[in-house]
Order: C-alpha cells, then structure tokens, then sequence
C-alpha cells in the first residue's frame, strides 16, 4: 500500500497529470474570482453607513473576511473541477500503468456531474470537519483521519472501480475490500490535511485508488 501511495504522489508531477491540476487551478482561481467581486458588490450596494472612513473599516474587514473564507473554498472548488478531468486522469493511468488491461469506460455525463458534486461535497466536509476539530483536544487528529480516511477511499474506489463495473458490482466490490480502500483513503486523508499539498489531493487520489482497483481486481480475477 505504501508503495502505491508513493508512486500515486510522484506521478501527480507529471506532465500529463501537471496539465490538468493547472487547469483545474485555474479555474477555481476564476470562480473564486467572481465570488469576491460579488460579495464586494453586494456589501457596497446594500450596506450605507453615515461616516465615510467607517465604509473603509467594513470594506477591509469585508475583504480580509472574504479571503479568509474563499481560502477555505480553495480545495473543495479545486475538487469540483479535478472531478471534471477524473475520466482523463483514469485514462492516463490506464494507458501507462495497465495497458495490457484495456480502457475502461468513461462514466454519463450525468453520472459525472454527480459524482463531481459529490466529491466536492465530500472535501468540504473534510475540510470543515477539520476546522471544527482543531477546537477538540484529544479526538480531532484521530476522528479527522477516521472520517476523511472512510469518505476519501469510498467515493475515490468507488469512481474507479465504476470504469469496469456497474454501480451495484462497485460498491459490492468496495464493501469487500473494505479494510484496504480505507487503509488508501487515510493516505489521501494525510495529504488533505498538508496545507498547499492538499491542492493536488482530488489528483493524488483519483491515481491511487486507480492503482489499489488494478491491484485488488487482479487478485479477484486470478482466484475464479
């Protein structure tokens, strides 16, 4: 398991794997973008305070809030478009780790969108738990990684499993290899706790659990 959490990380830099994270940045860069200029513009157009220089005081409270908050946003909207690009990323594991295994199948577009909302709801929690958890001596380290390790492995197995199996056979497959899938989501679980390093988690991820599938399926295949 170490060795593919090791080799999942260094393949992240890549340059197939570095083009999508930087397209990925990109556009959550944009959408927080417009979300800040909103919120400018809806404090400027609604709020009226009587002395000038307390306008100021609230416009740089306002942005220092802003930017703190859409900080917090910055790896749940980095998910949401990685998932975008998961079929892209699957594909390039496919093609230079297991090529003698064939491509599997790039998932609806509705599937897709689904499960993009779901990943990015699942980093969000991650992350907002984690916030909330600093606030608890002695459980936030452990229901941290408990909780990001279970969620991160699940949705992460589940999507690659679902590029050679149905929905059902998927998570019938997860279920039985449970302890392992899990054992893979505490390691995407350490690097979404590495500030900067957890920009790369939904990329980091989607190659692991690629690799923990190739591996576990091998093993179903070869004892029928």
């Amino acid at each position: 398991m170490i060795s593919y959490a090791v080799k999942a990380f260094s393949q992240v830099f890549q340059p197939e794997y570095r083009a999508i994270f930087w397209k990925s940045i990109g556009l959550t860069i944009a959408l927080l973008a417009v979300i800040w200029i909103v919120l400018q513009g809806i404090v400027a157009q609604f709020v009226t305070l009587p002395y000038p220089w307390l306008e100021g005081v609230l416009s740089v409270l306002t942005g220092v809030g802003t930017f703190i908050g859409l900080g917090f946003l910055i790896g749940p909207a980095s998910a949401l478009f990685v998932a975008f690009y998961q079929d892209d990323i699957a594909e390039i594991v496919e093609r230079n780790d297991y090529p003698q295994d064939g491509k599997g199948k790039a998932l609806p577009i509705i599937t897709s969108t689904i499960l993009a909302a779901k990943f990015m709801g699942v980093i969000l929690l991650g992350n907002l738990l984690a916030l909330i958890l600093l606030l608890v001596p002695g459980v936030n380290l452990i229901a941290f990684f408990v909780v990001n390790g279970y969620l991160l492995g699940r949705e992460f197995f589940e999507f690659a499993a679902m590029r050679f199996m149905s929905i059902e056979e998927a998570k019938a497959f997860r279920k039985a290899h449970g302890g392992r899938v899990f054992i893979a989501g505490l390691f995407v679980a350490a690097l979404m706790a590495v500030p900067i390093l957890n920009l790369i988690t939904p990329i980091f991820a989607t190659i692991l659990l690629m690799h923990i599938f190739k591996m576990l399926r091998k093993r179903q295949l070869m004892t029928v």
